[in-house]
Parts: structure tokens; C-alpha cells; sequence
């Protein structure tokens, strides 16, 4: 008798010599291939927006979208007449003015002034607060005899403490760069101390067995574990330094952006007065980038 063949058989069992009828099913034939891939992962034919975002210049010119869209903006509303030159000068006044100063030196003079008086305060504020923050961080008896007091210090607002220093130090800078100190101290003092509270316990146990006690076991074990708090703390201090570089200034100061701002105000320049926000944002900017390389390293090293 002749054996009938079934047309859909795909593939034969060899072992019993027999066909083993494997009937060809259609999601079997509709099943798609591979799909290609560039690198990282996306489409080989498209792009994707981790990609982009890896690129270092594609993030810059991301960011300057914004600062773009609010130029635009300005000269606009300017130009269109929705507030006169009093209120809003237009953006070609303030870069004037900018020139003006800068032909005359003083611009140079305020940038280098203020730039000086933040880094001295932040970094004089950074350190006491990194000391006092690892302290109440890691002590218990410090936690409850410091952290009542200095969180109620940290509510007093910066301009409280004007009249104040210059009672005490008088009119110079150094009751400029304590007022900064101030500012840049209690970020620092906040994060490293809950972030030293939250440190593995077995990390620091180990530690210990090797023989490390008291600051070799803060500098090598428990602060490298908490590098990215430490710098977010220093991020936050630098921003409060140059916010609390405005009130500093107030205090019968001649030069300086904050100087700058007030003076503009008084004498209604308002474009140096634009020119001087402007000046502090981008400044401002600048210094936490660079803050940012340094906590890129460190986290590299340490963390």
C-alpha cells in the first residue's frame, strides 16, 4: 500500500525512520526577523534620545534653548512696545552698558570682587559645615546637643544678620564673607549629617576589624561612601553663597555685582541693573559646572 505524504510536513524523525509530521503553523511563517540595531541600542535607521543626550554638544545646545526662546522673547516685547525702555530696556542696551563698564575697567573689577568674596565664604562655610555636619552625622550625644540650635539658626533670613555683623566686625570684609559663610555653611552641615547616619553599618564594621577609628575611618570609609551627598550639600552651599552675596554687599560696599544691582537701582539704570542679574546668573552657572566636573571625579574615585 502506498503511504500518503502529508504536504505540510516541515521536518523527519531519523532515529525511527519514520516521517514526523510537524505541520507548519502561520505564526511560524509570519514571525519577523530581526531587528537591526545601532549602537546603544537604537534603531539603526533612526535615532533616539538617550543618543542624543550622551552627546556632550547636543546637551549644551539643549540647554540653550530656553536662554534662546527668553532672548527672543525680550527683544520682542521690547520692540513691540509692551514695556517701555524705563521698565525693560532692550537686550542691545544692557550689552551697551556692559561695554561701557568694561571700557572703563569697573566691570572687571566688580566680577573679580564678588567672584572672591563667594569662593572665600563658600569655602570657609563648606568646611565648617563638612566638620560640624560629620559630627552630628556620627554622635549621637553631638546630634542631640548641636542640632537643636543650628537648625534654629539656619530659619534666621540672611538680611537678619546684617545690622548685627556690623556691630561686630564693622564695615569691611570680613563681616561680608562671614554673612557668605553663613550661607554656604548649613547645606554642607544638612546633607553630610543624615547622609553619615545612613552609612552601611557592615562597611563600617569592616572597616574597624582593619584597624581604622575616629578620622582615618571618616576620611577613608564613611565620607567616600557618601560622596554624592557631600557634593549635592556643596552645590546647594554654592548657590546660597552667591545668593547671600547680594545681602552681603548691602553692607557699605563700593564694588561688587550686589553693589552693582543696588547702585543700579537707585540711580534707575535698569539696564546695569539687567546687566548685573544676568552677570549673576551666568557666573553662577559657571561656578556649579565646574563644581560638577570636580564631583564627576570624586565619584569616579571614591563612590
Amino acid at each position: 500500500m502506498t503511504q500518503l505524504r502529508n504536504p505540510a510536513v516541515t521536518g523527519t524523525n531519523v532515529a525511527d525512520g519514520r516521517a514526523a509530521a510537524v505541520p507548519a503553523t502561520p505564526a511560524d511563517a509570519a514571525q519577523p526577523g530581526p531587528t537591526l540595531t545601532g549602537a546603544g541600542g537604537s534603531p539603526a535607521n533612526g535615532w533616539s534620545p538617550a543618543g542624543i543626550l550622551a552627546n556632550g554638544w547636543a546637551r549644551l545646545l539643549l540647554g540653550l534653548i530656553i536662554p534662546a526662546a527668553v532672548l527672543a522673547a525680550w527683544q520682542l516685547s521690547t520692540a513691540a512696545g509692551v514695556f517701555s525702555v524705563v521698565q525693560l530696556p532692550p537686550p542691545a542696551m544692557v550689552l551697551e552698558a556692559g561695554l561701557d563698564l568694561l571700557q572703563r575697567g569697573q566691570l572687571g573689577q566688580h566680577i573679580a570682587i564678588s567672584t572672591q568674596r563667594v569662593l572665600i565664604g563658600f569655602a570657609a562655610g563648606a568646611a565648617l559645615g563638612l566638620v560640624f555636619g560629620s559630627l552630628v552625622g556620627l554622635s549621637r550625644f553631638a546630634d542631640a546637643l548641636l542640632a537643636p540650635t543650628i537648625g534654629a539658626l539656619r530659619a534666621v533670613p540672611s538680611l537678619a544678620w546684617v545690622p548685627l555683623l556690623i556691630l561686630w566686625m564693622r564695615i569691611g570684609e570680613d563681616s561680608k564673607i562671614t554673612l557668605i559663610l553663613i550661607g554656604a555653611f548649613f547645606p554642607v552641615f544638612t546633607t553630610v549629617s543624615l547622609a553619615l547616619r545612613h552609612v552601611d553599618r557592615n562597611l563600617v564594621e569592616a572597616a574597624r576589624a582593619f584597624g581604622l577609628r575616629g578620622v582615618k575611618l571618616l576620611t577613608t570609609v564613611q565620607l567616600p561612601a557618601v560622596v554624592p551627598a557631600v557634593f549635592s550639600g556643596l552645590r546647594l552651599a554654592l548657590a546660597q553663597a552667591w545668593l547671600f552675596l547680594v545681602a552681603a554687599e548691602l553692607i557699605a560696599s563700593s564694588m561688587g555685582l550686589g553693589f552693582l544691582l543696588t547702585d543700579s537701582q537707585n540711580n534707575g539704570r535698569t539696564d546695569r541693573l539687567l546687566l548685573a542679574i544676568v552677570l549673576l546668573a551666568v557666573i553662577g552657572k559657571i561656578t556649579d559646572a565646574l563644581l560638577g566636573l570636580a564631583e564627576k571625579w570624586a565619584v569616579k574615585r571614591w563612590a
